[in-house]
């Protein structure tokens, strides 16, 4: 009998078929369990995080009072300003101040309140041409989200629950991306079986044939649309979370990623002036506008022997965030911090965390993470469908395809678990729901393969 050996292509390609069918149930499985028991999560994300998407064009309509003022040629000092709102906030201190970047927009003046959450401020908005004071409001964070945007930022965040609540925004973040990834290897999948059907057919979804195919085209296909998206909001909501995003600190810190800032530090007794006054403000002010920085700008006094630095804070495409540090005593400028020298990784985290908060292409930036936002909760929504309407009477389906760790061959099996450790150490909350996952598994595969008890029937 003559043995006729393959050729090492035909036998490449037929162990790669091997593997894909051996680590198809996987996936499959892995896709199903993630789905319904992160779904919620992803759920609740969703549909905040599209209310989010609205708040950044909302808060110039609910606040104009505050954020806007009538034009006029008159401009009252910066440090007249400055004094006029710190009178508003007694019992506070001066962080930073914004100057209105066109006639139109009022001065914050933003001050630390020893009475409000951590990222929060007290501030007030002052009428540059006049010196009126428009109103008092707590703000939050970096990017002076006012109380409507920040009560739906934290729901976003957090559910209003503090740090606990921070936990279902990481696993939410942390699972979305492991879902995504096992649903384009299933679409894969889907077109090695359909080769023969039009790319339409799987690339829009159907409109006609049964109610569960017609689920089935719609889950998959905006899926498949907002897949890179949805990594998107993955990988830079991680940067907010707990756990992981202080392993990504750390990671950025060790490879030199984070981002620059001007050194303050002056020399011997540079700076003279009483730390955090109007007037290291209106000094600052002059200098960088003579230097060149122009648009929306903050101030940030130093203190004694520290320079004030000024930056640029226009988040919207193309971006400024050139810094200068300003030596009040002397109104030099000793050092620069330009945007296009920023690392790469830097530039790369900053316009990442801009479009995550829908401000770095403005109203286009809203629209796409509304798109997005609602595709995920439509998905969501569609999943919980299809296994609702999987078994018999449209009660819920059955589990697909169990048994596969114990039918993976041990190499496979060790390559899986490996990487699902590398991607726990790296991802906390997302090692350990895998590793309850794995558990689960194991002890499912040997309650069906105990032998039966002899003297059950007795």
């Amino acid at each position: 009998m003559t043995v006729v050996e393959q050729p090492d292509a035909a036998r490449s390609s037929s162990a790669e078929r091997g593997t894909r069918s051996l680590l198809r149930p996987l996936v499959l499985r892995v896709h199903f369990w993630a789905g319904v028991l992160v779904g919620p999560f992803l759920l609740v994300a969703a549909l905040t995080g599209l209310v989010y998407t609205l708040m950044p064009s909302l808060e110039t309509v609910v606040y104009r009072d505050e954020l806007t003022v009538p034009a006029s040629a008159a401009q009252v000092p910066l440090a007249d300003q400055v004094r006029a709102g710190l009178d508003a906030m007694p019992g506070t201190e001066l962080r930073a101040v914004r100057p209105g970047a066109t006639p139109t927009d009022s001065t914050q003046v933003i001050a630390d309140d020893a009475s409000l959450p951590e990222s929060s401020y007290r501030t007030a908005f002052v009428d540059p041409h006049t010196g009126d004071l428009r109103g008092v409001l707590e703000t939050y964070g970096s990017g002076q989200a006012m109380p409507l945007r920040a009560w739906v930022d934290q729901l976003h965040r957090n559910l209003h629950l503090g740090d606990a609540g921070r936990l279902y925004t990481e696993v939410a973040a942390s699972w979305l991306w492991v879902l995504v990834l096992a649903g384009l290897v299933l679409w894969v999948g889907l077109v090695r079986r359909r080769r023969r059907e039009r790319a339409s057919a799987l690339l829009v979804p159907r409109v006609s044939g049964g109610r569960r195919a017609r689920l089935l085209s719609w889950h998959a296909v905006v899926g498949l649309w907002a897949a890179l998206g949805l990594l998107f909001l993955s990988a830079t909501g991680l940067t907010w979370s707990t756990y992981a995003g202080e392993n990504i600190s750390v990671l950025r810190a060790q490879l030199s990623w984070e981002t620059p800032e001007p050194a303050t530090t002056l020399p011997g007794t540079a700076a003279a002036t009483t730390p955090g006054s109007s007037g290291d403000v209106d000094v600052a002010a002059r200098a960088a506008a003579d230097f060149g920085l122009t648009g929306p700008v903050e101030i940030t006094p130093g203190g004694d022997g520290a320079a004030t630095t000024v930056t640029q804070i226009d988040r919207v495409w193309p971006q400024q965030l050139d810094a200068v540090a300003v030596d009040t005593g002397s109104g030099q400028i000793t050092d620069v911090v330009r945007f296009a020298d920023w690392p790469l990784a830097a530039k790369l985290a900053r316009w990442g965390i801009d479009a995550h908060m829908g401000l770095l292409f403005g109203v286009a930036n809203q629209v796409a993470l509304a798109a997005l936002a609602a595709g995920l909760a439509c998905s969501v929504v569609w999943g919980y469908v299809l296994w609702w309407r999987r078994g018999p009477g449209r009660r819920p389906g059955h589990v697909p395809a169990d048994g596969v760790l114990r039918s993976l061959p041990r190499p496979l099996l060790a390559g899986v678990l490996a990487v699902t450790v590398a991607v726990g150490v790296a991802l906390p909350l997302l090692g350990a729901s895998l590793l309850v996952f794995l558990l689960l598994e194991t002890l499912l595969d040997r309650r069906r393969t105990a032998p039966a008890d002899p003297g059950a029937d007795a």
